[in-house]
Formats: C-alpha cells, structure tokens, sequence
C-alpha cells in the first residue's frame, strides 16, 4: 500500500515540476522576461489550463504527503524515551539497559562518616586607613 502512494506521489511531483516550468512568467523575477507575441504559451485559455493543473497536482501532493506520513506513523510502535524497554541482545552477565533517569543517576559511593571539619577562626576586624 504504502509503495503504490510513494508511486503516486512522485508522478505527482514530477508532474507538478513540468507543470510550473511550463508557465510564462508574468513578473519577470528573474529578469529574463515572460516572451512576447506569438510564443508556445500565450493563449489565455492555456494559461488558465496551466493553472489550474498546478492547483489540482498541488492539492493532490498536499494529499499524498499527508496520508504517506499518516501510514507512516500508524504502523509505529509507540516508545517512550524516558522508559524504554530491555534491550533484548543483552549479553549474559549484563544487567540490562535502564531508562534515562536511571543513566543519569550518579553511582552511590558508599558511605563513610566524614570527620568533622575544624571550625574556622573568626577573620580580625581591620580598621579603615586614613589618608
């Protein structure tokens, strides 16, 4: 199913491609200018033919790039990055693969009462210096 739309959707793409390069500039953007009298495309009638070819192969585009991203995402699994499963291809002997939390959590040292630091001496109080 999923091959026949990605199909679809680049005749589509190609299509829209030839479509757009056909068109006669109108603006001249690029300053290379629309032709002039008697060219392939000055009928008024092609013109409007032309545009609304782009319109439907656009819209067909919009179409098929949402419903490829919607079957996209229906056939995943749903997964959270905070708790994500066991790797199943653990090697013996290996505790598995924890969460995110679990990776960022600092081992425990083990603990050991610390002495007690000496308290320090008040500093003197200095007397301001006149000049």
């Amino acid at each position: 199913m999923q091959t026949v739309v990605i199909i679809i959707h680049l005749m589509i793409v190609l299509a829209l491609i030839a479509v757009v390069l056909l068109q006669r500039s109108e603006g001249g953007g690029l300053g290379i200018g629309g032709g002039g009298g008697g060219g392939f495309m000055s009928s008024r009638g092609t013109t409007n033919l032309l545009t609304r070819t782009t319109a439907i192969l656009a819209a067909g585009f919009f179409v098929t790039s949402l419903f490829l991203s919607w079957l996209a995402n229906s056939q995943r699994a749903p997964s959270s990055i905070i708790n994500p499963s066991p790797a199943s291809n653990a090697q013996p002997g290996q505790a598995p693969i924890g969460g995110l939390l679990d990776s960022l959590k600092k081992p425990e040292a083990p603990a050991t009462p610390a002495a007690p630091a000496a308290p320090a001496a008040p500093a003197a109080p200095t007397a301001p210096r006149s000049q």
